[in-house]
């Protein structure tokens, strides 16, 4: 039976890696008795960390789903990745998400991954709650991360609780709505009064609670400026509307280890996260007739035809391909259909499930707001859209950030290549962030990915899903070529060698776009100097060139062709004539262009104690960075730097070394530089040699 949407909680809890999303979520399921034993991250026990990958590796790699009951609320929990190798992923399940549990260490404030995390969640317009977790830990301090929240977003945060004690003096925490202290002994809440020491900064905190929760109900802020008392339901009004408006950031605190504080964030997020239906009117689910292109919009209720988002997909070798999805209207049954709007496909639907961890648990149906399994989908990945036939609609697909580096990979066992590829095509199926091709000129098998753990876990769960062992080679830098100047070529293929020859000839003229201009093919050839239907062949001859670049064998990037002139033979004439003229011509005009290679810059952050900056800059300097600003934290220095991709590849194991392992950093592509003389030379030198050996 389907539940009721307002009821509804669909959460991602998301973090910068190790902040404890897992053990809250692990702690969350427990308070609400949906299981009944405590697992530990540290010794791989928990729900929904369950590949032997993240229990060996101690972090989460793969978004995975839970639930549970708390107080008239169907919560479904999506624990994330928060390692940057495997972000995007929290973005996927951000997709369908109606609502963000942060969490924010007491010890380090906010982290590059949590500002990432942050901007997807604004992506989404999704309203969210703030743990302060590790209130436990020695140097713990609530007042610092609320400032650094403050500092980092810019919205104003109100605690919703306040620890009782910190560090190892932590005792349990404040609820600020109904003003009673909850202190805790193995997890269990006991309910008292305030202690005398901790009245102060209750009134205080709990007076500008008041003052907000007013501010966004214009009765309630009329009966308070008159001096009138708001009742606790009347401040969860004004509380949930300011949340749902993001006009605020509602703070809860604990410790997911030691189950303090848990109890308080299950109340908070039912009163300040959306329900499915909230959602409906912050952002409607709209998506396009796939038969006139026309935008059409569903509202989550049972009697609108069925629709749902498949947003993430697991292939599993025993179970078959598994299907998550998000159902936005109408009700989807067992043992029913359903149509996929992308690929046309009618797909049979079996059992469906929710998910507990790898645990299934049978649904005979699912309606609006919900999210569910179903497997062995034949012709359905990430990104389809399952609807009724006679009322089909396509969502908008989830476009995911490209690959930054990539490796040679080569099966272990000679004659292993097909099981290599049959392997890795069932993981792309999960992971849209990999990428997989075979390079025609090195015939080499390329895997790309966000970095190089996140290729080192995939050549693991080849091995341990599919059977196949693999060799990775050193990475490959995806350097690109442009052009600088205008220039114009002929492009002239002509072969007679008996019976009927062959004969293309264009004029072209190739000019730079702007970065990020990609490629763009313009027609302006008059008087029938060259038939139309050669036009496309030459266009394909260039596109093709382009591909295998100039004058190192990158692709060419960012440029304009214009072909405008030619000649034809009435005979002769032919595409594939045309094409091999198209790609004479572009690689003669290129090379008068004033060609060059471009190499991936990357936007570098490192968090670092400060006794190790001096030597970190240095590095970094040496690495062709540039640093572009200097912020302390709370007892350590945080660095944002550029630097090229090809200089941080082993950049992991030189920081430990620099800072005796206490640094850290995260990686994200920014843009496309010019490659400085003396190294575009080396590429072209390293290109020449490889002809040669050929």
């Amino acid at each position: 039976m389907p539940f009721d949407i307002g009821s509804i909680r669909n959460v991602a809890v998301i973090a910068h890696g190790g902040a404890g999303k897992t053990s809250l979520v692990e702690a969350m399921l427990f308070d609400s008795g949906s299981i009944d034993r405590l697992g530990s991250a540290l010794e791989g026990t928990t729900t929904t960390d369950f590949e032997p990958e993240e229990i060996q590796r101690k972090i989460t790699i793969i978004s995975s789903l839970a639930f549970l009951s708390w107080k008239d609320h169907r919560v479904n929990l999506m624990d994330t990745p928060g390692f940057i190798n495997f972000i995007e992923d929290a973005r996927g399940s951000l997709r369908v998400a109606d609502g963000a549990v942060v969490i924010v260490s007491a010890l380090s404030g906010v982290k590059g991954e949590t500002e990432k995390l942050w901007n997807y969640v604004d992506e989404f317009n999704i309203p969210r709650v703030v743990f302060v977790n590790k209130m436990d830990r020695e140097s713990a301090s609530f007042l610092m991360a609320l400032r650094d929240l403050e500092k980092v977003f810019g919205t104003e945060a109100i605690p919703l609780a306040m620890p009782l004690g910190e560090g190892e003096g932590l005792q349990g925490v404040v609820d600020l709505i109904g003003m009673k202290a909850y202190k805790f002994d193995g997890g269990m809440a006991v309910e008292s009064e305030i202690p005398p020491e901790a009245k102060d900064a209750a009134g205080e905190y709990r007076k500008k609670l008041v003052e907000k929760a007013a501010e966004f109900d214009d009765a309630l802020l009329e009966k308070y400026l008159e001096g009138g008392e708001l009742s606790n339901e009347e401040i969860k009004r004004g509380l949930r509307k300011g949340s749902l408006e993001r006009k605020y950031i509602p703070v809860i605190c604990g410790s997911a280890v030691k189950n303090i504080g848990v109890h308080q964030l299950l109340d908070a997020m039912a009163l300040c996260l959306a329900s499915p239906a909230d959602m409906a009117g912050i952002m409607p689910a709209k998506g396009k007739n796939p038969k006139d292109g026309s935008e059409i919009q569903r509202k989550p209720d049972e009697k609108e035809p069925f629709s749902a988002y498949v947003f993430k997909t697991i292939a599993d070798p025993f179970a078959g391909k598994l299907s998550m999805f998000r159902v936005y209207s109408g009700t989807l049954k067992a043992d029913s259909n359903a149509y996929n709007t992308v690929t046309g496909a009618r797909e049979r639907i079996g059992q469906i499930f929710y998910l507990q961890g790898k645990k299934q648990v049978p649904a005979q149906s699912v309606g609006p707001g919900e999210i569910a399994v179903v497997a062995k989908l034949k012709e359905t990945n990430t990104g389809d859209t399952l609807s009724d036939e006679s009322g089909p609609i396509v969502f908008d697909k989830m476009k995911f950030a490209e690959p930054m580096i990539s490796y040679a990979i080569e099966p272990k066992s000679r004659g292993d290549e097909d099981k290599v590829s049959t392997g890795i095509q069932r993981i792309l199926d999960e992971d849209p962030t990999l990428r997989f091709h075979r390079d025609e000129e090195t015939k080499e098998m390329l895997i790309s990915g966000m970095g190089q753990v996140h290729l080192e876990v995939t050549m693991e769960r080849l091995k341990r899903k599919f059977g196949v062992e693999v060799l990775m080679k050193s990475p490959k830098i995806p350097y690109k070529e442009t052009i600088k100047a205008a220039a114009r070529a002929q492009g002239r293929y002509k072969k007679q060698s008996g019976g009927k020859g062959q004969y293309g000839d264009c004029w072209i003229e190739v000019e730079p776009l702007p970065k990020g201009g990609g490629f763009e093919f313009v027609n302006k050839v008059v008087g029938g100097a060259i038939p139309r239907q050669y036009i496309p062949a030459i266009e394909k001859g260039i596109v093709e060139a382009m591909r295998e670049g100039i004058t190192a064998g990158y692709p060419l990037v960012d440029i304009k062709v214009t072909v405008y002139d030619g000649s034809y033979h009435a005979v002769d004439s032919s595409e594939m004539a045309f094409k091999i003229a198209g790609s004479f011509a572009i690689k003669k005009a290129a090379v008068d262009a004033r060609p060059i290679i471009l190499e991936p810059v990357m936007k570098v952050e490192v968090t670092l104690p400060e006794e190790s900056l001096g030597a970190v800059i240095g590095d970094l300097n040496s690495k062709r960075g540039k640093v572009q600003g200097m912020e302390q934290a709370r007892g350590s220095q945080r660095v944002a730097a550029l630097v090229p991709m090809a200089e941080m590849l082993t950049y992991a194991t030189q920081l430990h070394s620099l800072t005796s392992g206490r640094g850290v950093y995260s990686m994200e592509f920014s843009s496309y530089e010019e490659v400085p003389a003396h190294i575009a030379q080396k590429l072209i030198a390293e290109r020449q040699k490889k002809a040669e050996e050929k």
